[in-house]
């Protein structure tokens, strides 16, 4: 099993509204450090720019038997979408306060997908918020599964 690789922090910072699916366009060892889930998306963001989405800031490590065939690992990587869903992410992306995060990559059958966010940043009251309803939720479902074990 090939496992994804998370962007932990993209439902932190982020509302996320809509989610995309993408192909990745990589070259032959990012592929396999990819499968190794040698890489990182924590601090990646996506643009359109002249009509095409690219990612920028992904980490994916060399891989370590690649040598010369290695490239750059923070280079831009070309995604790969339909026209009419750039168009439409262009669109989305002039409103103010918007971005296109990655969420996680993973591969279907042999390729490479990226899950992107049209998320709306939050700010640091937001973040606070957030943070206390999953922290209360957690004391809830702790509470009823003691409760439980006790009935027992």
């Amino acid at each position: 099993m090939v496992p994804t690789i998370q962007n932990h922090k993209a439902r932190r910072d982020y509302f996320i509204t809509e989610t995309y699916e993408a192909g990745l366009e990589l070259k032959g060892t990012e592929v396999k450090s990819l499968r190794n889930a040698r890489a990182s998306i924590d601090e990646a963001f996506a643009r359109v720019e002249r009509g095409q989405c690219w990612l920028y800031n992904a980490h994916i490590n060399p891989y370590e038997f690649g040598n010369r065939y290695n490239v750059d690992p923070l280079r831009p990587r070309r995604l790969l979408l339909h026209r009419k869903e750039i168009d439409k992410l262009a669109g989305h992306l002039n409103a103010k306060g918007m971005a296109l995060v990655p969420l996680k990559i993973y591969f279907t059958k042999s390729f490479a997908k990226v899950l992107l966010g049209l998320g709306k940043g939050k700010g640091e009251i937001d973040k606070r918020e957030t943070l206390k309803r999953k922290t209360a939720d957690r004391e809830i479902q702790r509470a009823m599964r003691d409760h439980t074990k006790q009935r027992s």
